[in-house]
């Protein structure tokens, strides 16, 4: 278990990348007191010498020291626990931070650092700005030298969506920050949100789980008003919904906007439920011009809410007035959440691993049909080498339900371990989707997303974002696709009874845990037990990592056992 000189290091590290100068250990000290640590400048210049020696920050002469890729790396694995905790604690002291004055048109506003090397990529990202698509047309960009690579970097600063909230709590208006997603619009209207995750419990910023360049289209709205958009959603208390609306046109006259829709109260706004009471907002993505360069084929490093700077400092390249027209009132359509749809399936399954008949869940992954006899021989290799790593050696083939030219692949979902668990009398609840790194001084968790609050099973979010490497897991080092669960602390003895019979049928489980113990460096509930398994798409990402074409699709629907075939 992590101990309390791990986590002060981990804040010394979070310090000096929330700083782009170099940093002195008085410096240090006094941020992290600020942050509850009472640690003095000779603790500090300790702990940055382990620091240097593990190769995560650099010492830059007496200057202080500067924090390095590696000690970035680290920084985004090392407690994920902690960071899951942290990204929305991160977002609500941006908002804190933000002192935009309208009036005088001066103070902090917080932005997206994006880079790229490219160069013409900047012309897909003013196209996108000249469309109005985006929080701001006020900017900053600049060419830098990765010290790293040593090769020259376009960085584009773009406003971000929070700082809206920043201003809503500046006029005295209490705002909670809800989800990042995908909105889809229609000939220039924005019609619904298509996707969502939850700020909370989530080790990945939302809208950074959607930067995947087939996830978004904005430049085809830009250029055909047809198409898919970054954005978020917050909603505040219905009593200020007139402030809000006499803030953001008080913002609009100095450049800021990116309003969507804002709702009555109690009103669902693109699909997203409101409580009574209170009132949806909803804003395009800030980085919505560097989604449009990703889309194009540009290899571009989107980071979000990543710094705050001077308005001033920024510059207007693109129209403040946007291609999109009013949403107009709500046509019904409803984000359908992904636990919703998993909870339903869970209550059906029926297998019974001591007789290995009965409905497991499964999902079903699609590839074009020229390539379905690599693919499965692709996850038969997996499951003869690494079968711990599939949830089942079982599958089957569908057809796609549109597309001739695509098969769908059938694998085992490890929702399925959820279903038997309740079925023999045991509350087990999915907790989270995540990213396990295989390594030398053993399994740790370096991604977690929670399913609840989710549209979208996470594990399709990491493979589409090319987040997996299961096919160099396979020799020892990798990154798979597992699922946490959690169950009642007294029921242990009962659930390793059942985990055996299930491991008999085929079933993978990679560990059970203790009582309120981290589990592969995730954080379980009191008086809670940890339960890891394998992602059912493993396999499936393997394939996609050998270069043939996968649309991902997992909890899809039941299959009977007695249909599927083992590889």
């Amino acid at each position: 278990m992590p101990n309390e000189t791990d986590q002060k290091m981990m804040e010394i590290l979070r310090i000096l990348a929330d700083r782009e100068e170099v940093l002195g250990a008085k410096t240090i000290a006094e941020e992290l007191k600020r942050k509850g640590y009472n640690l003095g400048e000779r603790a500090v210049r300790y702990h940055m010498r382990i620091l240097d020696e593990k190769g995560f920050t650099k010492r830059i002469g007496y200057a202080g020291r500067k924090i390095t890729t590696k000690g970035l790396n680290e920084l985004k694995k090392g407690l994920i626990y902690d960071q899951v905790d942290f990204i929305f604690s991160k977002f609500e002291g941006m908002i804190y931070q933000t002192t935009l004055d309208t009036v005088k048109a001066q103070g902090k506003v917080v932005v997206n650092t994006s880079s790229f090397t490219d160069e013409k990529a900047i012309a897909i990202i003013k196209e996108v700005f000249e469309g109005g698509l985006s929080v701001s047309p006020l900017v900053k960009i600049n060419e830098t030298i990765n010290e790293e690579t040593s090769e020259k970097e376009v960085l584009v600063k773009t406003v971000c969506g929070t700082t809206i909230d920043g201003m809503l709590l500046n006029e005295g208006i209490p705002v909670i920050p809800q989800y990042g997603g995908i909105v889809n619009v229609e000939d220039y209207v924005p019609t619904h949100f298509t996707e969502l995750i939850a700020y909370q419990k989530t080790s990945m910023t939302p809208l950074e789980a959607f930067t995947a360049k087939e996830m978004t289209s904005v430049l085809d709205v830009v250029r055909e008003g047809q198409g898919m958009i970054p954005a978020n959603f917050r909603i505040i208390p219905s009593a200020a919904k007139e402030r809000a609306h006499q803030m953001f046109h008080d913002l609009e006259k100095i450049g800021i906007s990116g309003m969507l829709k804002i709702g009555e109260d109690g009103e669902s706004v693109l699909g997203v439920s409101v409580e009574d009471n209170m009132v949806g907002i909803a804003v395009t993505g800030g980085i919505a011009p560097l989604c449009a360069a990703k889309e194009a084929g540009f290899d571009v490093n989107i980071k979000l809410a990543e710094n705050l700077m001077d308005y001033n400092e920024l510059n207007k390249i693109g129209s403040s007035k946007s291609v999109l027209k009013s949403s107009g009132p709500e046509n019904g359509q409803k984000v359908k959440f992904l636990l919703s749809r998993a909870w339903n399936l869970i209550q059906k399954v029926d297998f019974d691993p001591e007789t290995s008949n009965g409905h497991m869940i499964a999902n079903i992954s699609y590839v074009p049909q020229e390539d379905l006899e690599e693919a499965l021989e692709i996850m038969a290799e997996i499951n003869k080498m690494r079968p711990e790593y599939c949830t089942s050696p079982f599958y089957k083939i569908f057809p796609h339900p549109h597309d001739k030219n695509k098969k769908g692949i059938a694998t085992v979902c490890s929702l399925t371990v959820d279903g038997i668990l309740i079925k023999n009398g045991i509350m087990s609840t999915p907790k989270y989707g995540g990213i396990l790194e295989m390594e030398e001084k053993g399994p740790r968790f370096v991604e977690l997303t929670a399913y609840s609050g989710s549209s979208l099973d996470p594990h399709e979010i990491y493979i589409s974002k090319d987040m997996t490497s299961v096919n160099d897991a396979l020799n020892g080092y990798g990154r798979l696709l597992a699922s946490l669960k959690e169950i009642p602390y007294l029921a242990r003895p009962h659930a390793l009874e059942i985990l055996s019979h299930m491991k008999d049928a085929g079933l993978s489980v990679l560990k059970i845990g203790e009582t309120s113990e981290l589990i592969y460096n995730a954080k379980v509930e009191r008086y809670r037990v940890g339960i890891v398994t394998p992602g059912g798409l493993n396999p499936l990402a393997a394939v996609k990592e050998q270069g043939i074409l996968v649309e991902p699709k997992a909890v899809e629907t039941l299959v009977q056992m007695s249909e599927l075939t083992e590889f």
